[in-house]
């Protein structure tokens, strides 16, 4: 039986940043996963991804993107290959919108830059925008898009440059944990670990059910959708990724890249799922095209243009929508990030770097206090 320091049980976006984080430190690491990361069986595909750092979920996660903004950068720097493309995020709303005062207040407690306009200047400036007369928006001009695919890809390569042993198409098929270690049973072979990282997704909930853990993980099958668009007014040279909280739906999108169209996404919604049973054909519901096809049509008519392709992907919920980053609270050497509730991408590489942290060093360099699994 092969031995690790750590063992990585899932090596999507999470899991390679902490596989890296882990083999630069010299620690012997094992990364696993069920498919061949990057993937598209998963949360990470579909090219990109929005990173904002005034966040609407709350004042407490900004440190944490911060810092991920920050190994964004390095890891760009490290492997030369275009990681993020800096369009600026428009986020928008109701005047009263909850969401929109805590951008507002986490740009002023952080002292990021954040331009407020009422809804005449949104559409003077972007003519593809309609917006209501009671709505207003919040600019980030920092802020962008991250390459979710290449993101991975990039750290993939590093981690394994630096010694991480990657196993692709090796589905964990069980798991038991010893008081000073765990043996991580696959198909074919079985390993030994001194310390295993749980960070398999959608497929967390039956892992950590296994180890006593029964977390309110909710599998939630989304879609994703681009559209043929007036490329002089949604194209990414001048046109932002965005993010709407209507009064009953939250949408999110990106300009078009290279002639590709406004990719467009609802955010609440969707279907709860067993990822292994999970039907990926895009349009099996309705809502999968009408959904997004009717917010265009209201609020970016001149992108509401021929559906070009859909895509299904997967959300893992929590209750409160928050993270959980912790470790097992019966065992030490048994560390999870999961329930990243459609809203994680871009903290990836933070997050890898504290799961890093709790494995190496027991304890993270960021608060990680509202990540706790003992909330539930």
């Amino acid at each position: 039986m092969e031995s690790f320091d750590v063992i990585i049980v899932g090596a999507g976006s999470v899991g390679m940043a902490a596989g890296y984080d882990l083999a630069k430190k010299g620690v012997r690491t094992l990364l696993l996963d069920a498919y061949d990361p990057p993937h598209t069986m998963g949360s990470h595909h579909g090219d990109t991804r929005i990173i904002r750092y005034a966040y609407g979920e709350g004042v407490q996660y900004v440190p944490l993107v911060l810092r991920a903004k920050e190994l964004w950068k390095e890891l760009e720097d490290l492997t030369g290959v275009p990681l993020f493309a800096q369009t600026g995020v428009l986020s928008a709303g109701p005047v009263g919108c909850q969401f929109l005062q805590e951008v507002q207040g986490s740009a002023q407690q952080f002292s990021l830059p954040l331009e407020v306009l009422q809804a005449q200047e949104v559409h003077e400036r972007w003519p593809g925008i309609t917006l209501p007369e009671d709505f207003y928006a919040c600019l980030e001009p920092d802020s962008g898009v991250l390459y979710s695919e290449a993101c991975i890809r990039a750290y993939r390569k590093l981690a394994i440059q630096h010694g991480a042993v990657l196993r692709t198409h090796t589905r964990v098929t069980g798991l038991q944990v010893e008081p000073n270690h765990v043996i991580v049973q696959t198909e074919n072979a079985s390993y030994r670990g001194a310390k295993v990282l749980v960070s398999a997704g959608a497929w967390n909930p039956s892992i950590l059910q296994s180890l006593g853990l029964h977390l309110p993980l909710v599998p939630t099958r989304k879609t994703v959708a681009w559209f043929e668009a007036d490329e002089d007014l949604y194209q990414s040279a001048k046109f932002p990724a965005f993010v709407f909280t209507l009064r009953d739906s939250m949408f999110y999108g990106f300009p078009s890249f290279d002639g590709s169209g406004v990719k467009i996404g609802r955010h609440d919604a969707g279907q709860p799922i067993d990822p292994d049973q999970l039907d990926r054909t895009f349009g099996t519901f309705s809502s999968d095209e009408g959904d997004v096809r009717s917010f265009l049509e209201s609020y970016m008519p001149q992108a509401a243009g021929r559906l070009t392709q859909g895509k299904v992907c997967i959300y893992t919920m929590t209750p409160d929508e928050h993270f959980v980053i912790d470790r097992h609270p019966e065992h030490e050497h048994v560390v999870t990030t999961a329930g990243f509730s459609g809203h994680g991408f871009k903290f990836a590489s933070a997050v890898g770097e504290a799961a890093s942290q709790l494995l190496t060093d027991g304890k993270a360099s960021h608060n990680l206090s509202m990540f706790s699994l003992l909330r539930f």
